[in-house]
């Protein structure tokens, strides 16, 4: 792990994992971004820590790193913590298994993150977390198993919970916490206690300031001066000059006309 406040951060709204998640990948980059994939958060992905868990030297990690960076998988950057009361910006890596595009690393930076397109039609659909913890629950609370309709029907209730910020621990506390016996209506009582138990929402949070990085140089700057995660100059683009400022002669005449322009008119006004 990497220091508090360091290391690997999981972007947001990844699909879920699969077996092809990097399919699309030459070998080694793809090794090593199912590997960085399985860390948890707060883990350190740095060149040297990496190459001593992986069978890659560091130059060939540093480039990999940069393969993924192209790839829409990985950012570096600066986000500064909201409430903290510190003007300190912190260094972040940002990780996501599904690839993102230069448009959506803006928006992420901003913190008005775009929401994912459904999934094809011809795709058979992904049981919810909601759907997985209902099915469960009669490993649980035997009293309370229920039919595959009912947790598709309830799956939206405990949906609901989770967009509280409700642990699966706590559903399953209220769920199961003095069960009547016997439990004639599993599904009516799952139902109730969904309704009249859900926590409040939470206050709303302001999105932590985020600023991306050069991955060659590290100079910070706006998202649209940073396409593939690189600046300009490390592109080997010529800067953008600025037309020369005027001389200072230039100036002090120019001021000398317009004094004499407001002479001028205070004189026909006294006329």
């Amino acid at each position: 792990m990497a220091n508090p406040g360091y290391g690997k951060r999981d972007a947001p709204d990844q699909r879920p994992r699969t077996n092809h998640d990097f399919a699309h990948l030459p070998a080694r980059e793809a090794a090593v971004a199912a590997y960085i994939d399985r860390l948890p958060g707060g883990a350190d992905i740095s060149v040297k820590t990496l190459a001593k868990h992986l069978p890659y030297g560091q130059c060939a990690l540093r480039t990999t790193l940069n393969n993924l960076r192209q790839a829409g998988h990985l950012r570096r950057g600066r986000e500064h913590l909201t409430g903290t009361g510190s003007q300190l910006w912190i260094t972040r890596t940002w990780f996501t298994r599904t690839a993102r595009g230069d448009d959506w690393w803006a928006a992420f930076t901003r913190g008005d993150v775009p929401q994912e397109q459904a999934e094809e039609p011809h795709r058979r659909p992904t049981r919810s977390r909601a759907f997985i913890l209902l099915v469960a629950l009669g490993r649980t609370a035997p009293a309370l198993s229920l039919s595959e309709a009912d947790c598709a029907a309830l799956a939206p209730l405990v949906g609901e919970w989770f967009a509280r910020g409700a642990s699966d621990e706590a559903v399953l506390h209220a769920l199961t916490n003095g069960l009547p016996t016997p439990v004639h209506h599993p599904a009516g009582l799952i139902r109730r206690r969904l309704t009249s138990k859900i926590p409040p929402e939470p206050a709303a949070v302001r999105p932590s300031l985020r600023v991306l990085e050069c991955a060659k140089c590290g100079v910070p700057g706006r998202p649209e001066a940073l396409p593939g995660g690189i600046c300009g100059t490390c592109r080997g683009e010529t800067p953008h000059r600025p037309a020369s400022p005027l001389p200072a002669s230039a100036i002090h005449s120019r001021a000398a006309g317009i004094r004499a322009e407001m002479s001028r008119r205070r004189e026909e006004s006294r006329t």
